[in-house]
């Protein structure tokens, strides 16, 4: 099995949002050039996250692979009329893909002391919260409590505590449950990538009603379409498209706010 340190990333130019706007714009008229640059363009935000998975078991170049079908999924996915940057869009695809690759492939089984230790975890993430004023990385917690950073991660998990990109689907962001995917899966490193920490999506979404929390979470995060989310609430897809595009209006204005 090989490392990250061994994978080669070819380096492609960054794209500026206007730059990506156009070419997602070509791409959904049939451009495939236009798609080939948007994925490649990409790669290395796929990278950053599939980082914050090493160390599973699992072959990084694997993981890299199941991110871009993310990748791919959001590109295919996205509409400029959201009003919100597309990284902020693809982070939670990128990370959806992967974690249900995990989940399939790797079930976890979920002990009392692994639940146990999921809520030390987040109480000491919420002492962090209150001491440093923001959310804490994952290696600021494990730190705190003298554990690894997969321990942390793997507490936060089995407890479904939020795993930041939500605070109720998960907790105050998405890579989550209940800290936050991207909080809890951040490191330090993440300095040098701005655009995750500034997902301010975690702050809209804790302000979404719960039914349209709900919707966004299964629609983006675990992929269902909109017939399936209506099976599962109960509603039809017409209830299902009206309330998705009711919940992106409110991000819209939560976000520009």
């Amino acid at each position: 099995m090989g490392s990250l340190q061994d994978m080669s990333i070819p380096r492609f130019p960054l794209l500026t949002e206007r730059e990506t706007v156009r070419l997602l714009k070509k791409a959904r008229k049939g451009d495939q050039k236009a798609r080939e640059k948007l994925v490649s363009c990409n790669f290395r935000l796929v990278f950053t996250i599939v980082k914050r998975f090493e160390g599973r078991g699992f072959d990084p170049e694997d993981l890299f692979q199941i991110g871009v079908i993310g990748l791919i999924k959001a590109i295919d996915n996205f509409d400029p009329d959201y009003g919100v940057r597309f990284s902020t869009y693809a982070v939670p695809m990128i990370i959806g893909e992967i974690k249900r690759f995990l989940r399939d492939d790797h079930p976890i089984k979920i002990t009392r002391a692994l639940k146990e230790k999921g809520i030390l975890v987040k109480r000491i993430r919420e002492k962090l919260v209150r001491e440093l004023g923001r959310e804490p990385t994952v290696g600021e917690i494990a730190a705190a409590l003298n554990l690894g950073k997969e321990e942390v991660t793997a507490a936060l998990e089995a407890a479904q505590l939020p795993m930041s990109l939500f605070e109720t689907l998960n907790n105050n962001h998405n890579e989550g449950d209940s800290l936050s995917v991207l909080d809890c899966l951040s490191s330090e490193g993440e300095q040098e990538h701005a655009w995750l920490e500034r997902i301010a999506l975690r702050d809209a979404l804790t302000r979404l009603p719960e039914r349209e929390r709900r919707i966004i979470w299964l629609r983006f995060f675990e992929d269902k379409t909109q017939a399936e989310v209506g099976a599962l609430l109960g509603l039809s897809q017409v209830q299902i498209s009206r309330l998705e595009r009711q919940a992106m209006a409110r991000l819209r204005d939560h976000l520009r706010s």
